[in-house]
């Protein structure tokens, strides 16, 4: 059953992306009082100051009873020298700010009941206005009416954010930690079989253990990539179905792979257990108090799943634990299974993240779709476009496959929504078992070094330094394991041949000749 939990989670882990936003910020004050909200606003207009005490204040004059498509009724004297805020609709964007430029208006807002998006006009429209534009939630503007009434004074800024943001660092420790641990974790547990078969008269030598799922044949490999593409197909199809199936999966998987993880941490400080009978039934005090942690924490973070200022961290911490115990359970056999199913998973990433959208209704990835949600359009806009809910929306489900880390250089603009760098769980687990297998056989050969498990640890972190900042230059998210595996596979096989053990990392162990042998 925990294996099967495993594959399913396992089928649809595979994305890293990034979110680029064009967010200002809203300051409102008098005497007394201080707000701050959301604003969008385009680079192409007049651009806004980059911080609080750059901006101009101005008077705020309230013209949400016209939409300002030509100026009358409006007198000059009124709006001269003062920000102004109009409705949305009616006529473009460029009109309305022509129109308040033409009065004598020094910024222009935009409030709105539908969704904001990034204002854009024609080229040519854009060298005509020399006012500051941006679009604000009409809720917003009627909620600082109740706060100041209607004397206000106002600054637009654009707080500057980074591409190279402070969170991809965390991103890239996350993730090298991850593998390196999952592998040691692997290597360790392989040296302790290969001891107790020892100390059992060799019995048991050179078999799994039962908790592990080995894959020791190609035909395997191919199902079970083809499994992962029928799941995420599936996925597509009926996403607002089964996520509610992969949370609940999710919640079992990870709480299962956190007691695991903290299991091995209480054995290896040698933490002792006090052990009671109940009907002939044994129970372990420790294990029962690690349970019920475990198991909150998952029901936590089920429960408080959308909350996006904090949930992060438990989603992290569950997801690291849910890698660990991945790596340390999947077992290949030899580098033949790793290359072949790096490789297949490689084709996989890159057919669901750039084939398919010539296939799609929308143009967007399957991979995409399934990762943010097919209702998180904000996060799929091309380049620099957003778009805000100009309402309070029920929170979009979305599976629960990723690492997040809140970008350190967006808590600005944070007012608008929460900005996180992501990157999938598969590109952790995927090249994970190729540096478990690299950590295993450094056990085979006795290697004090670890020079295999080393080399394929620094080869996952060159690739992903890559992968980041083919990233950051393209403004688009990227698969990592399109550059992971080449990083990994090769590196692990250029290693193998200079030290002349091609053959025997080729060919690793003798578990696929027994099971294949076996009556």
């Amino acid at each position: 059953m925990e294996r099967a939990l495993r594959i399913v989670v396992f089928s649809v882990i595979f994305l890293a992306s990034q979110i680029n936003c064009q967010e200002a910020i809203l300051h409102i004050s008098n005497e007394k009082t201080v707000r701050e909200y959301c604003l969008v606003h385009n680079h192409s207009w007049t651009p806004l100051s980059q911080s609080l005490d750059a901006a101009e204040q101005y008077p705020l004059v309230n013209l949400t009873s016209t939409v300002l498509c030509d100026g009358s009724g409006v007198g000059p004297d009124v709006v001269k020298d003062k920000a102004v805020v109009v409705r949305r609709g009616d006529c473009d964007f460029s009109q309305k700010a022509l129109v308040a430029q033409s009065l004598g208006a020094k910024a222009l807002l935009i409030a709105s009941n539908t969704t904001l998006i990034t204002p854009s006009a024609n080229d040519s429209e854009y060298a005509k206005v020399h006012i500051p534009l941006a679009l604000m939630k009409y809720r917003d503007y009627l909620e600082a009416q109740q706060v100041f009434g209607e004397v206000m004074q106002v600054k637009l800024y654009a707080p500057p954010s980074s591409k190279v943001d402070p969170s991809i660092a965390v991103m890239l420790l996350i993730s090298i930690f991850t593998i390196a641990l999952g592998g040691f974790w692997s290597g360790a547990c392989e040296r302790e079989r290969l001891n107790s078969s020892f100390a059992g008269g060799g019995n048991d030598e050179n078999k799994p253990d039962s908790g592990e799922l080995f894959l020791y044949s190609p035909l395997k490999v191919i199902f079970f990539v083809a499994l992962m593409c029928v799941m995420l197909v599936l996925m597509y199809f009926f996403y607002n179905i089964l996520v509610y199936v992969i949370i609940a999966i999710f919640c079992l998987a990870s709480a299962s792979a956190l007691f695991s993880c903290l299991d091995a941490v209480m054995n290896l400080i040698g933490c002792g257990t006090v052990s009671f009978s109940v009907r002939n039934w044994t129970f372990s005090v420790r294990s029962l108090i690690l349970a019920a942690v475990c198991i909150s924490i998952a029901v936590v973070w089920g429960v408080y799943r959308n909350e996006d200022r904090w949930i992060w961290i438990l989603q992290d911490l569950l997801g690291i634990a849910f890698c660990l115990n991945f790596m340390k359970t999947i077992s290949l056999s030899n580098f033949k299974i790793c290359v072949i199913l790096l490789s297949l998973l490689l084709v996989y990433d890159v057919f669901f993240v750039f084939i398919t959208p010539f296939f799609t209704k929308n143009g967007v990835s399957i991979m995409v779709q399934v990762a943010l949600g097919p209702d998180a359009s904000g996060e799929k806009m091309q380049g620099n476009m957003v778009e805000i809910p100009a309402e309070p929306q029920t929170p979009t489900e979305k599976l629960p496959v990723v690492m997040r880390v809140p970008r350190f250089s967006a808590w600005a603009q944070n007012l608008c929504g929460m900005q996180f760098s992501i990157l999938g769980y598969g590109d952790i687990i995927v090249p994970g078992l190729l540096v478990a297998y690299c950590s295993r056989f450094d056990v085979w050969i006795n290697s004090r070094k670890k020079i295999y498990f080393l080399s394929c640890c620094i080869a996952y972190l060159l690739g992903m330094i890559l992968t980041f900042a083919v990233m950051l230059l393209s403004g688009m998210g990227q698969p990592a394991l399109l550059y992971l595996v080449p990083f990994t596979l090769i590196t692990s096989a250029v290693l193998a041949g200079c030290r002349g053990e091609m053959r025997q990392f080729w060919t690793g162990t003798s578990y696929e000749r027994e099971e294949l042998t076996a009556p």
